[in-house]
Protein backbone atom coordinates (compact mmCIF):
# COMPACT_ATOMS: atom_id res chain seq x y z
CA UNK A 1 0.00 0.00 0.00
CA UNK A 2 1.33 3.42 -0.98
CA UNK A 3 0.46 6.90 0.23
CA UNK A 4 -1.03 7.58 -3.22
CA UNK A 5 -3.35 4.58 -2.92
CA UNK A 6 -4.52 5.69 0.50
CA UNK A 7 -5.06 9.24 -0.76
CA UNK A 8 -6.97 8.01 -3.80
CA UNK A 9 -9.56 6.36 -1.57
CA UNK A 10 -10.54 9.85 -0.38
CA UNK A 11 -11.06 11.23 -3.89
CA UNK A 12 -14.63 11.54 -5.16
CA UNK A 13 -15.32 8.45 -7.30
CA UNK A 14 -16.31 8.47 -10.94
CA UNK A 15 -20.06 9.05 -11.19
CA UNK A 16 -22.13 5.97 -11.95
CA UNK A 17 -25.83 6.74 -12.04
CA UNK A 18 -27.64 4.55 -9.51
CA UNK A 19 -30.97 2.88 -10.17
CA UNK A 20 -33.70 2.99 -7.56
CA UNK A 21 -33.07 0.77 -4.55
CA UNK A 22 -34.98 -2.51 -5.00
CA UNK A 23 -38.15 -2.75 -2.94
CA UNK A 24 -39.38 -5.69 -0.88
CA UNK A 25 -41.81 -7.91 -2.74
CA UNK A 26 -40.34 -7.17 -6.17
CA UNK A 27 -37.83 -9.14 -8.28
CA UNK A 28 -34.16 -8.60 -7.46
CA UNK A 29 -31.95 -7.03 -10.13
CA UNK A 30 -30.32 -9.79 -12.15
CA UNK A 31 -27.01 -9.57 -14.02
CA UNK A 32 -24.33 -11.94 -15.25
CA UNK A 33 -22.35 -11.25 -12.09
CA UNK A 34 -25.28 -11.78 -9.75
CA UNK A 35 -28.17 -13.77 -11.18
CA UNK A 36 -31.63 -14.13 -9.63
CA UNK A 37 -33.35 -16.42 -9.18
CA UNK A 38 -30.39 -18.71 -8.67
CA UNK A 39 -30.26 -21.93 -10.70
CA UNK A 40 -30.31 -23.91 -7.44
CA UNK A 41 -33.21 -21.80 -6.09
CA UNK A 42 -31.39 -21.16 -2.84
CA UNK A 43 -32.33 -18.05 -0.85
CA UNK A 44 -29.53 -15.50 -0.77
CA UNK A 45 -28.19 -12.81 1.54
CA UNK A 46 -26.18 -10.18 -0.35
CA UNK A 47 -24.05 -7.47 1.21
CA UNK A 48 -22.37 -4.68 -0.73
CA UNK A 49 -19.28 -3.74 1.25
CA UNK A 50 -17.47 -0.49 1.88
CA UNK A 51 -13.86 -0.41 0.63
CA UNK A 52 -11.48 -3.20 1.58
CA UNK A 53 -9.54 -1.99 4.61
CA UNK A 54 -12.58 -0.37 6.23
CA UNK A 55 -13.24 -1.84 9.70
CA UNK A 56 -17.00 -1.71 9.08
CA UNK A 57 -16.56 -3.77 5.92
CA UNK A 58 -14.48 -6.26 7.87
CA UNK A 59 -17.07 -6.53 10.63
CA UNK A 60 -19.82 -7.07 8.06
CA UNK A 61 -17.85 -9.73 6.19
CA UNK A 62 -17.02 -11.58 9.39
CA UNK A 63 -20.72 -11.57 10.31
CA UNK A 64 -21.57 -12.92 6.85
CA UNK A 65 -19.11 -15.82 7.06
CA UNK A 66 -20.25 -16.65 10.59
CA UNK A 67 -23.88 -16.88 9.47
CA UNK A 68 -22.91 -18.85 6.37
CA UNK A 69 -21.07 -21.44 8.44
CA UNK A 70 -24.21 -22.28 10.39
CA UNK A 71 -26.69 -21.96 7.48
CA UNK A 72 -25.42 -24.18 4.64
CA UNK A 73 -28.76 -24.08 2.78
CA UNK A 74 -28.57 -20.31 2.28
CA UNK A 75 -26.23 -18.67 -0.22
CA UNK A 76 -24.25 -15.62 0.94
CA UNK A 77 -22.66 -13.03 -1.34
CA UNK A 78 -20.22 -10.25 -0.47
CA UNK A 79 -19.68 -7.64 -3.18
CA UNK A 80 -16.45 -5.62 -3.15
CA UNK A 81 -15.74 -2.51 -5.20
CA UNK A 82 -12.01 -2.66 -4.53
CA UNK A 83 -9.85 -4.22 -7.24
CA UNK A 84 -9.48 -7.98 -7.58
CA UNK A 85 -5.93 -7.86 -6.23
CA UNK A 86 -6.83 -5.60 -3.30
CA UNK A 87 -9.87 -7.73 -2.47
CA UNK A 88 -7.84 -10.92 -2.48
CA UNK A 89 -5.12 -9.35 -0.31
CA UNK A 90 -7.75 -8.13 2.16
CA UNK A 91 -9.45 -11.52 2.34
CA UNK A 92 -6.09 -13.15 2.94
CA UNK A 93 -5.40 -10.71 5.79
CA UNK A 94 -8.76 -11.76 7.28
CA UNK A 95 -7.64 -15.41 7.04
CA UNK A 96 -10.65 -16.20 4.85
CA UNK A 97 -10.58 -19.70 3.33
CA UNK A 98 -13.25 -20.16 0.64
CA UNK A 99 -13.04 -23.94 0.72
CA UNK A 100 -14.13 -23.92 4.37
CA UNK A 101 -17.37 -22.04 3.62
CA UNK A 102 -18.56 -23.13 0.16
CA UNK A 103 -21.85 -21.20 0.38
CA UNK A 104 -20.03 -17.85 0.42
CA UNK A 105 -19.35 -16.05 -2.86
CA UNK A 106 -17.20 -12.94 -3.22
CA UNK A 107 -17.96 -10.78 -6.26
CA UNK A 108 -15.60 -7.99 -7.35
CA UNK A 109 -17.32 -4.97 -8.90
CA UNK A 110 -14.46 -2.54 -9.33
CA UNK A 111 -16.49 -0.39 -11.78
CA UNK A 112 -19.31 -0.14 -9.19
CA UNK A 113 -21.95 -0.88 -11.85
CA UNK A 114 -23.44 -3.65 -9.75
CA UNK A 115 -23.65 -1.30 -6.77
CA UNK A 116 -25.45 1.21 -8.96
CA UNK A 117 -27.84 -1.45 -10.27
CA UNK A 118 -28.91 -2.06 -6.68
CA UNK A 119 -29.35 1.65 -5.99
CA UNK A 120 -26.11 2.20 -4.08
CA UNK A 121 -24.26 5.35 -5.14
CA UNK A 122 -21.75 7.69 -3.56
CA UNK A 123 -22.53 9.02 -0.09
CA UNK A 124 -21.97 12.37 1.60
CA UNK A 125 -19.37 13.95 3.86
CA UNK A 126 -21.71 13.54 6.86
CA UNK A 127 -22.26 9.88 5.98
CA UNK A 128 -18.53 9.18 6.17
CA UNK A 129 -17.26 11.71 8.70
CA UNK A 130 -20.09 12.10 11.22
CA UNK A 131 -18.98 12.10 14.87
CA UNK A 132 -21.00 8.92 15.45
CA UNK A 133 -19.15 7.13 12.64
CA UNK A 134 -15.78 8.28 13.96
CA UNK A 135 -16.66 7.13 17.49
CA UNK A 136 -17.84 3.78 16.11
CA UNK A 137 -14.46 3.24 14.43
CA UNK A 138 -12.79 3.58 17.82
CA UNK A 139 -15.33 1.40 19.63
CA UNK A 140 -15.09 -1.36 17.02
CA UNK A 141 -11.33 -1.45 17.42
CA UNK A 142 -11.45 -1.26 21.20
CA UNK A 143 -14.27 -3.79 21.68
CA UNK A 144 -13.60 -6.28 18.88
CA UNK A 145 -10.04 -5.62 17.78
CA UNK A 146 -11.12 -4.60 14.28
CA UNK A 147 -9.14 -1.55 13.18
CA UNK A 148 -8.49 0.18 9.88
CA UNK A 149 -6.33 -1.81 7.48
CA UNK A 150 -4.39 -0.39 4.51
CA UNK A 151 -6.67 0.74 1.68
CA UNK A 152 -5.13 -0.33 -1.62
CA UNK A 153 -8.22 0.26 -3.76
CA UNK A 154 -11.81 1.45 -3.47
CA UNK A 155 -13.65 4.58 -2.40
CA UNK A 156 -14.53 5.69 1.11
CA UNK A 157 -17.56 7.46 -0.37
CA UNK A 158 -19.28 4.33 -1.69
CA UNK A 159 -22.53 3.52 0.12
CA UNK A 160 -22.93 0.00 1.51
CA UNK A 161 -26.13 -2.02 1.70
CA UNK A 162 -27.52 -5.50 2.31
CA UNK A 163 -30.43 -7.48 0.89
CA UNK A 164 -32.17 -10.82 1.38
CA UNK A 165 -33.63 -12.54 -1.70
CA UNK A 166 -35.80 -15.66 -1.60
CA UNK A 167 -35.38 -18.73 -3.78
CA UNK A 168 -37.69 -17.37 -6.47
CA UNK A 169 -35.62 -14.18 -6.81
CA UNK A 170 -37.88 -11.84 -4.85
CA UNK A 171 -36.37 -9.22 -2.53
CA UNK A 172 -37.59 -9.78 1.03
CA UNK A 173 -35.37 -7.54 3.17
CA UNK A 174 -33.38 -4.36 2.56
CA UNK A 175 -30.91 -2.33 4.60
CA UNK A 176 -29.10 0.57 2.96
CA UNK A 177 -26.42 2.16 5.15
CA UNK A 178 -27.42 5.54 6.54
CA UNK A 179 -23.89 6.18 7.83
CA UNK A 180 -20.47 4.62 7.29
CA UNK A 181 -20.83 2.67 10.54
CA UNK A 182 -24.29 1.38 9.64
CA UNK A 183 -23.28 -2.26 9.21
CA UNK A 184 -25.85 -4.57 7.70
CA UNK A 185 -27.76 -6.56 10.32
CA UNK A 186 -27.48 -9.70 8.23
CA UNK A 187 -29.08 -11.87 10.90
CA UNK A 188 -32.32 -9.93 10.38
CA UNK A 189 -32.19 -10.58 6.66
CA UNK A 190 -31.58 -14.27 7.32
CA UNK A 191 -34.46 -14.45 9.78
CA UNK A 192 -36.77 -12.84 7.23
CA UNK A 193 -35.93 -15.62 4.77
CA UNK A 194 -36.36 -18.31 7.42
CA UNK A 195 -39.72 -16.93 8.54
CA UNK A 196 -40.94 -16.79 4.97
CA UNK A 197 -39.90 -20.38 4.29
CA UNK A 198 -41.69 -21.50 7.43
CA UNK A 199 -44.87 -19.76 6.30
CA UNK A 200 -44.60 -21.35 2.86
CA UNK A 201 -44.11 -24.81 4.40
CA UNK A 202 -47.18 -24.36 6.59
CA UNK A 203 -49.25 -23.23 3.61
CA UNK A 204 -47.99 -26.13 1.51
CA UNK A 205 -48.96 -28.66 4.18
CA UNK A 206 -52.34 -27.00 4.58
CA UNK A 207 -53.01 -27.04 0.84
CA UNK A 208 -52.05 -30.71 0.61
CA UNK A 209 -54.80 -31.60 3.08
CA UNK A 210 -57.52 -29.97 0.97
Amino acid sequence: MTFQQELSSWLWPKYVEPSLVPTAGNPAPSTDQLTFPRPDNLPTVVTFLRHCGCPFAERTFRSLTRLASSNPHVHFVAVSHSSQAATEAWLSALDYRPIAIPNVQVVVDNARTLYARWGLGASSTWHVMSPISMWSVYRLGKDEGIWNRPTESGSRWQTAGSFAIDGSGIVRWIQVAGRADDMGELDKGLKTLQDQKQEEDVKRRSDSKL
